[in-house]
C-alpha cells in the first residue's frame, strides 16, 4: 500500500466533507464569513500603457506566487477572448486589467516568467490568456488540487468556503464581461476572485502533502503548463446540439452549411453563434429540408423575428446543401482514430469488452480507495485504448510503457499499472 492509499484508508485523518484540517488538526468550524470587500478596496481598471507599466513593475517586484484569473463573455460574444484579467501578488496587491484596451500583456507575462501562477480550473483560462501574451511556466491549479485531494465540490466558492471559511459572492459569474464600463459590483466580484486564491493554494498544498499526493499534483500541474495549444477541432459543426437526430448525408450537409454561415455572421458581428441562430433551428431545418423561404419561416427558430433578407440567406444555405453532388456530402460519422465506442465492443470483440469491464472495475475501486475521481486517476480514453489493443505480452513493464505512450504521468502509471495488469491478464488467461 502506498502512502496515499494508507492515508486515504485512515478515516481518522479525513475531515468532514473533505475539508483539510488546519495546523492543529481541526477543520474550519462555525459559520463561514462573507467576504464583502477586497483588502485594499477595488483597484482602478488598467486601460492604458502607462498604468500597465506600473503594474508590471509592481508585480515583478512582488514575492511568492501570483493569483491569476480571467473573465470571458461566453454566451454573449464570439470566441473565448478575455475581457478582464485579475492578478494578486504579495507586495503588489490586486490589479484589474482591461485586455481590450491593453491587448498585449506579453510584458506582464515575461515579468512573471518563472513565478508560480495560481489559477482555478487553469485549462479554462489558459487559452484566452495565451492570446494576450500570458503563458505560465509554472502553475498551481486549485480546482485540480481539490479533485486530487478528494473534495466533493471543487468550484472556487465551495473550496474557499470549506477550506478557508469565507463566502464569495456568486452573482456575476455569467454576466457579459464585454460591457464597458464594467459596473462596480462586477469589479468587486472580480477582485475578490483572486483575493484568497494564494491562501487556498497554500492550504491545499498542505492537504495534498498530508495525503501523500503532493508529488502527484505537481506532475499534473507540470503537464498542464507544458502542454501545447490545442489543435483546431476538425469539423466543429458536428458538435451542433441535437446532431444525433440527423442521420442522412443530405441532412448533414444542411447542418454544415447553416453552421458555417452562422459562424461567419457571428464572427463578423462579434456575438455568440447561438444568438444568431439556435442549434435547434439548424437541426430542424436539416430534418425538414424546406423547399422555400415560406416553408423555412414556418420552422421553430425562423419565425416572425427573422427578417426576409435573413430568411433568404438561410434558405440559400439549405439550397446549396441540397444541390451538392453525392460525392461532396459529408459522411455520417467522423473517422475513428482510436477504438470504437465501448457499446460496440461486445459485438466486435467480446474479449476486449471483458478486458474493459475488468479494467474499469479495478480503476474504480482504486480511485475510491485513493479518494479521487476516476478520470483524474487515469484518463478513460487511455484505459479504452489499452484494453482494445493490449501489449503482446502483458506484464508490468509493457503496460507501464503503453500507459506512458498514451501520455499518462509517472504517478498514474505507478498507481494503475498493477490494477490493469491484473485485469488484462485475467481476461486473456
Amino acid at each position: 500500500m502506498t502512502d496515499a492509499q494508507d492515508t486515504a484508508a485512515d478515516s481518522s485523518l479525513r475531515t468532514n466533507g473533505g475539508t483539510p484540517p488546519d495546523d492543529a488538526g481541526s477543520s474550519v468550524l462555525g459559520a463561514p464569513t462573507p467576504l464583502l470587500e477586497p483588502r485594499e478596496g477595488i483597484p482602478p481598471v488598467i486601460t492604458d500603457e502607462a498604468a500597465l507599466a506600473k503594474v508590471i513593475a509592481a508585480f515583478a517586484a512582488g514575492s511568492g506566487p501570483v493569483a491569476v484569473d480571467a473573465e470571458r463573455a461566453s454566451g454573449y460574444r464570439y470566441g473565448q477572448r478575455a475581457y478582464l484579467v485579475q492578478l494578486r501578488r504579495e507586495g503588489a496587491g490586486t490589479a484589474l486589467i482591461d485586455p481590450v484596451a491593453c491587448p498585449d500583456l506579453s510584458g506582464l507575462g515575461e515579468a512573471l516568467s518563472g513565478v508560480e501562477w495560481v489559477l482555478h480550473a487553469a485549462t479554462q483560462d489558459l487559452p484566452c490568456l495565451r492570446e494576450i501574451g500570458m503563458v505560465p511556466t509554472r502553475l498551481f491549479d486549485t480546482e485540480l488540487a481539490g479533485r486530487l485531494a478528494g473534495f466533493p465540490r471543487v468550484g472556487l466558492g465551495a473550496m474557499v468556503e470549506v477550506v478557508l471559511g469565507f463566502v464569495l459572492e456568486k452573482g456575476h459569474s455569467a454576466v457579459d464581461w464585454s460591457t464597458r464600463p464594467l459596473p462596480e459590483p462586477w469589479l468587486r466580484y472580480a477582485a475578490l476572485d483572486v483575493e484568497l486564491l494564494v491562501d487556498l493554494r497554500d492550504a491545499l498544498e498542505k492537504e495534498l502533502d498530508r495525503q501523500g499526493k503532493l508529488e502527484w499534483a505537481l506532475q499534473e500541474f507540470e503537464a498542464i503548463a507544458s502542454a501545447p495549444p490545442a489543435e483546431p477541432r476538425k469539423d466543429p459543426w458536428r458538435r451542433t446540439s441535437g446532431m444525433h437526430k440527423v442521420r442522412r448525408r443530405r441532412q448533414l450537409a444542411v447542418v454544415r452549411e447553416l453552421w458555417q454561415m452562422r459562424d461567419r455572421i457571428a464572427q463578423r458581428r462579434d456575438v455568440s453563434p447561438g444568438k444568431v441562430l439556435p442549434d435547434a433551428a439548424i437541426v430542424e431545418a436539416a430534418l425538414s429540408l424546406p423547399g422555400n423561404v415560406h416553408a423555412l419561416a414556418a420552422l421553430n427558430g425562423f419565425g416572425h423575428r427573422v427578417g426576409r433578407r435573413q430568411l433568404e440567406q438561410w434558405q440559400a444555405a439549405v439550397d446549396r446543401a441540397k444541390a451538392l453532388p453525392d460525392a461532396a456530402l459529408p459522411q455520417p460519422g467522423q473517422p475513428v482514430t482510436g477504438p470504437p465506442p465501448p457499446r460496440a465492443w461486445a459485438d466486435k470483440d467480446p474479449v476486449a469488452a471483458a478486458r474493459l469491464s475488468a479494467a474499469r472495475a479495478g480503476v474504480s475501486a482504486l480511485a475510491e480507495q485513493l479518494n479521487m475521481p476516476q478520470e483524474n486517476l487515469i484518463s478513460p480514453d487511455t484505459v479504452r485504448r489499452l484494453c482494445w489493443q493490449p501489449p503482446a505480452t502483458v506484464d508490468a513493464a509493457s503496460v507501464a510503457a503503453a500507459l506512458t505512450g498514451y501520455g499518462a504521468r509517472a504517478w498514474q502509471v505507478e498507481q494503475v499499472t498493477p490494477v490493469l495488469v491484473t485485469a488484462l491478464a485475467a481476461q486473456d488467461a
